[in-house]
């Protein structure tokens, strides 16, 4: 079992320039206790998303850490040019000597899209698109494309990254049929889901995995994403989590309900409600600890990616919450893969 950090950078209560900071100190936290990797969501035109270039933030991530990996989760390619996109990941990969993770994917948010001029019905092959260059872009000196949307011939590419042929890739995996692809092609996997949906996911993606004939040892993270705070008693765990958690939520409704519609996929409206779902825990370490086991071994799991800083959190109230999971949850849930598998 490894660990990451997701973080969807939604609006707080200070200065952005403050909220920025105290990010990378949370970062440095991360980096200094273990975590694997940093992911950072992008999101646009909304406040649920105040690191709308994920590069920007994550050049700094890279000289604020050693050992931390980092990377976005995800670009949403329809939204970039292809070369830019390759670019900017052969430029973080070489700052940080090889620690970034690329997320990639076509935008969930229409609405996001729209804003950007991206017709949401042809979105998904505009993303297939832009993925085959942008890995073709991370693996040749020159680059010939002929797509529907972008067209290349003898491109030169001067950059290049430091893991070969291209760094890890990512995928936020929704629905079972959504893995065949990652398992093909040895992508990482995140699921925003209870733990009885992701062992659906899960187990699908084992069963194309195998099929193809690769060894169990090897396979890709599968992770789930929890929305976590930890301290000393349950009672102050939980105050602070339903606070933040409000305006978290609000935060990720507000541009649907500006347009007077709601996601496809949401969450509970309240920290209760999102605990009872299964997809956020607040409490003691024992508590969490506790909680999180039982749900790995539903989900069939092998990462675990945390929300520790989110709504009105002040770096005060996060950096226990870290402390706490890497001294008294962390050595446990290490040990808990075998069971997963």
């Amino acid at each position: 079992m490894k660990f990451g950090v997701f973080d969807h950078m939604d609006r707080g209560t200070v200065p952005l320039g403050e909220q920025y900071e105290n990010r990378l100190k949370l970062v440095e936290a991360y980096d200094r206790v273990g975590i694997r990797t940093y992911h950072l969501a992008e999101h646009h035109a909304t406040p649920l998303g105040m690191a709308p270039s994920p590069s920007v933030f994550l050049s700094a991530v890279a000289q604020r850490t050693r050992r931390l990996r980092f990377g976005p989760l995800v670009y949403t390619l329809p939204m970039y040019h292809p070369l830019r996109v390759a670019e900017e990941i052969c430029m973080l990969d070489q700052m940080s000597g090889g620690r970034l993770d690329v997320g990639v994917g076509r935008g969930i948010s229409h609405l996001e899209l729209g804003h950007y001029g991206v017709d949401p019905a042809t979105s998904p092959a505009q993303y297939v698109e832009a993925l085959a260059i942008v890995l073709k872009a991370l693996t040749s000196k020159r680059l010939t494309f002929e797509g529907k949307f972008y067209n290349y011939r003898d491109v030169p590419i001067e950059l290049e990254p430091v893991q070969k042929p291209h760094p890890p890739l990512w995928y936020g995996a929704g629905r079972p049929d959504a893995v065949v692809w990652a398992a093909k092609n040895a992508v990482n996997i995140v699921c925003n889901a209870p733990a009885r949906q992701t062992r659906a996911i899960t187990d699908r993606y084992r069963a194309e995995w195998q099929a193809a004939g690769n060894p169990a040892g090897a396979i890709p993270f599968m992770g789930m994403n929890r929305h976590i705070v930890i301290a000393e008693t349950e009672a102050e765990a939980l105050a602070s989590a339903r606070r933040a958690y409000k305006i978290w939520y609000d935060s990720f409704m507000h541009l649907w309900l500006r347009h007077g519609t709601v996601p496809t996929r949401s969450y509970g409206a309240t920290f209760d409600e999102l605990e009872q779902e299964g997809n956020g825990i607040a409490g003691t370490p024992e508590k969490v600890r506790t909680m999180l086991a039982a749900q790995i071994k539903e989900a069939g799991n092998n990462y675990l990616a945390c929300r520790f800083a989110f709504g009105d959190l002040t770096l005060a109230e996060t950096m226990p919450t870290i402390d706490l999971f890497a001294r008294a949850v962390m050595p446990v849930l290490a040990g808990v893969r075998e069971a997963a598998e």
